[in-house]
């Protein structure tokens, strides 16, 4: 019955954790949709806020072009030649920094392409698997509860000594209890002293494997016997 139980716990763990897997993947990939959507919108804006700065430095050149036409001796024909310079190199830095945010707007419009398709893919995938697990979830559950059934009952029939030590192999081993067929323990895959074997095989008790110490008795073959 505990055997039982278990595999079905198992089954369970299993079942939950392929729905936990999907919505966290999904989960994952909003956070990186949120982020994507959130430095696009920054560099779009920087990018807006460069383009601005440079017509305004182009401005800026046409109006210093206007003072060095009309510059009355070589000392303002120079200012004005040094400040169309400094605001030729201003408007190659802005150029510069407006290829920059192209390719940064770009990389980013495709990882959201990219990651919105991925995201249409995983959610579709959950919702075809998330109705059909759930219904394996209830029934794994009704299962479950069914092959523990009546478990009270039958430990109230075993001596409590019996029990105790039981469940203390079972919460360190996982399963308490191991069967001999053939002298080796079908649990560890040991096989046991001669003397312990033929004891078991000769009286119906309950020994303790030396090598797992599970609780451990002779189980007959099921085989037909010929008529």
């Amino acid at each position: 019955m505990d055997a039982e139980v278990t595999s079905l716990e198992e089954q369970l763990t299993e079942e939950r954790a392929v729905l936990r897997a999907l919505t966290d993947r999904v989960e994952r990939l909003d956070a990186r949709l949120a982020g994507d959507r959130a430095a696009l919108v920054t560099a779009e804006k920087q990018r807006s806020e460069s383009h601005i700065e440079l017509r305004s430095s182009t401005q800026q050149v046409e109006h210093s072009r206007e003072k060095l036409n009309r510059s009355r001796n070589e000392r303002e024909s120079n200012a004005a030649q040094r400040e169309i310079e400094e605001l030729r190199k201003v408007m190659r830095d802005k150029e510069e920094e407006l290829s920059r945010f192209d390719l940064s707007i770009s990389g980013l419009r495709g990882s959201i392409e990219a990651v919105e398709s991925e995201r249409t893919q995983v959610s579709d995938e959950l919702r075809s698997k998330e109705s059909a697990i759930q219904a394996k979830v209830a029934k794994l559950e009704v299962d479950k509860s069914a092959a523990g059934g009546g478990r009270d009952a039958l430990v109230k029939r075993l001596p409590p000594v019996l029990y105790r030590r039981y469940e203390q192999i079972r919460a360190k081993r996982g399963t308490a209890l191991a069967q001999t067929l053939d002298g080796t323990c079908n649990k560890c895959n040991i096989a046991l002293p001669p003397q312990l074997y033929h004891r078991l095989r000769r009286e119906p008790l309950l020994e303790q494997c030396p090598s797992c110490n599970r609780m451990i008795y002779f189980a007959p073959s099921s085989s037909p016997k010929p008529e």
